[in-house]
């Protein structure tokens, strides 16, 4: 092989090598932006939000369960059951306690679920209410020309 041609040879394999890297570049930067856009869409910060916001939901009813529901209504049951936990509960094994308590949890959340959507949809029929009530400028606009006719009639 002569000087100039392995000269050639390495100026080849150095131009493909800058665009393969270029197209590495370029397909890693396509795929940084679709996920970036994947990310900003609408759908997927909310649902984010929601998550989270469904996680501190749920600490707040477990809290609620085992601090308030479970001292104040369980542990008169517990104590006629010789239990101080309603996790111990269980009968021949079978541990009875833990799957009450996860039912306990699921009406309490489905119970709170059902006054928020029942608040919301109140208020939203109260908004509904409060826009029908107000007339439209045609019905303004015919209610003026129905008086100004009267009062013309009126006086001729």
């Amino acid at each position: 092989m002569t000087e100039g041609s392995f000269r050639k040879s390495a100026e080849l394999v150095d131009m493909a090598s800058k665009r393969t890297r270029e197209r590495t570049v370029n397909s890693a930067g396509g795929f940084i932006r679709d996920f970036q856009a994947f990310l900003m869409r609408g759908n997927v910060v909310e649902l984010a939000v929601a998550v989270i916001i469904g996680a501190a939901f749920g600490a707040v009813v477990t809290s609620f369960i085992e601090d308030l529901v479970t001292p104040l209504i369980l542990n008169p049951a517990l104590q006629a059951a010789g239990v101080e936990d309603i996790a111990n509960l269980s009968f021949n094994g079978i541990k009875y306690g833990l799957f009450l308590a996860t039912v306990l949890n699921f009406v309490v959340i489905a119970f709170v679920i059902f006054l928020m959507v029942r608040l919301f949809e109140r208020a939203k029929r109260k908004e509904e209410v409060e826009v029908a009530a107000e007339p439209t400028i045609e019905e303004e606009l015919k209610d003026v020309l129905i008086q100004l006719k009267d009062a013309i009639n009126r006086k001729f």
